[in-house]
């Protein structure tokens, strides 16, 4: 394809999910440092990059891992756990208005449980990856990342957290979330 340029992180999942992270960083960042409706459109970018995140690596990269990397299935309960508890610390934030004074203590706590579980499946999941997948793999959980992203719900829905349940419920949930999306872009209460 001459003339595209193709970003390292479009055809390495490894590659692709650290990116995420550093996304989800800095985002985490932006929320923090604003206010008012900067800071309400920031936090909702960041609801919808976890919502999104997490429900395309329940889909694709937890079931590879199970199944391809020694140890897999205990690496995968624990971050199956960690993600249930940020997934339930978002989903209250989640109703908070950002102005609430309680709100960024609330987002610290998140911020805590989010960037110990981003550590952790860098630490534990994604470097056995690299090490087991050879790049043709790596590129196919790539394409499939994308593609579970771009169907997955915009919210946190605790309790999800596999990849059967996903496929169950995830469709619904996405609908519901989207179009609630849209409302409130059309409204103006989105960004």
């Amino acid at each position: 394809m001459a003339g595209i340029a193709v970003s390292e992180s479009d055809v390495d999942v490894v590659a692709l999910l650290m990116r995420q992270h550093g996304d989800i960083r800095n985002l985490f960042d932006e929320v923090e440092r604003s206010t008012g409706d900067d800071r309400r459109n920031a936090f909702r970018r960041l609801v919808r990059l976890l919502a999104v995140h997490e429900t395309a690596e329940e889909e694709v990269i937890h079931p590879f891992t199970r199944t391809s990397v020694t140890g897999g299935e205990g690496v995968v309960e624990d971050r199956l756990t960690e993600e249930r508890t940020a997934k339930e610390t978002l989903a209250g934030l989640d109703g908070t208005d950002t102005d609430d004074p309680k709100f960024l203590s609330e987002l610290l706590t998140l911020r805590t449980e989010v960037m110990a579980h981003a550590r952790a499946e860098e630490r534990y999941e994604f470097i056995h990856i690299r090490r087991t997948a050879d790049p043709e793999r790596l590129t196919s959980l790539a394409g499939a990342i994308k593609a579970a992203e771009a169907m997955a719900p915009t919210r946190p829905h605790p309790g999800t957290e596999s990849a059967a349940k996903n496929m169950t419920l995830g469709p619904v949930a996405a609908l519901v979330d989207r179009t609630r999306d849209a409302v409130r872009s059309a409204m103006g209460k989105d960004g």
